[in-house]
């Protein structure tokens, strides 16, 4: 009778055990699915909630901190020679200055940073109203960035404010030169609408060649119109 209480009680033990080991299975199954559950739970909330976070960018900022203004009198003069002679091949006099921007100083612009409070480009430019066909020219002289603004859209910006210029002005045109080998500039003028008219052989003192580009406000008058034309007038 003993031997049997003893089985008995073994058995009992034995089925405790096996209550506790399974309990303890289920507690670490359920905990390991809330974990589950709780990190994907997290994961998909912060893809539901995640935006974009915005990037500084350097290049756009560094832009809108400069800005393009009209020449307003002598004390710009020296900025603009130290610019142009820093970047252009051809030297100029002091006169040739004074001859583009004293009679057009509405052309005369210059790009101001004020992060650097200095000038950090320049256009000058110029109206000829002797054109031949009774056409308004305008004509850009110069166009200068300084190297630590370049690939901001300065020079661009110069330029449109110029066309601009010249628009209010009445032109009917507007023309320039620039080397061959000036692939940046011609890349410039071409995104404004400037077309090449002609290329002008050793056009420079370090004898490299020209493309003359112009820019059309309103149509040309072809040289077989203006024969017609005076045909009629005769007639």
């Amino acid at each position: 009778m003993e031997m049997v209480d003893i089985i008995t009680d073994t058995i009992v033990r034995l089925k405790h055990c096996l209550n506790i080991i399974d309990a303890a299975t289920n507690s670490s199954t359920t905990d390991d699915h809330c974990r589950s559950t709780t990190n994907e739970s997290v994961f998909d909330h912060g893809v539901a909630t995640t935006y974009p976070v915005p990037t500084f960018d350097r290049s756009s900022y560094r832009a809108s901190q400069i800005r393009i203004i009209e020449y307003e009198n002598e004390l710009q003069m020296h900025d603009i020679m130290q610019l142009v002679m820093r970047a252009l091949s051809e030297p100029y006099s002091i006169y040739t200055y004074r001859y583009f921007i004293h009679n057009w100083p509405k052309l005369c612009l210059l790009a101001w940073d004020c992060v650097t409070q200095s000038y950090v480009g320049t256009i000058v430019c110029k109206l000829d109203d002797a054109h031949r066909q009774n056409r308004r020219r305008g004509y850009i002289a110069m166009l200068v960035v300084d190297g630590s603004c370049r690939r901001l859209g300065v020079g661009t910006r110069l330029v449109q404010k110029a066309i601009d210029n010249m628009r209010a002005m009445k032109c009917d045109e507007v023309v320039l030169e620039t080397e061959v080998t000036n692939q940046d500039a011609i890349r410039l003028y071409s995104n404004l609408g400037f077309i090449r008219d002609k290329r002008l052989f050793r056009y420079y003192l370090n004898g490299v060649d020209a493309f003359r580009l112009k820019l059309f406000f309103t149509s040309p008058v072809l040289a077989n119109d203006t024969t017609t034309q005076n045909a009629q007038e005769v007639m």
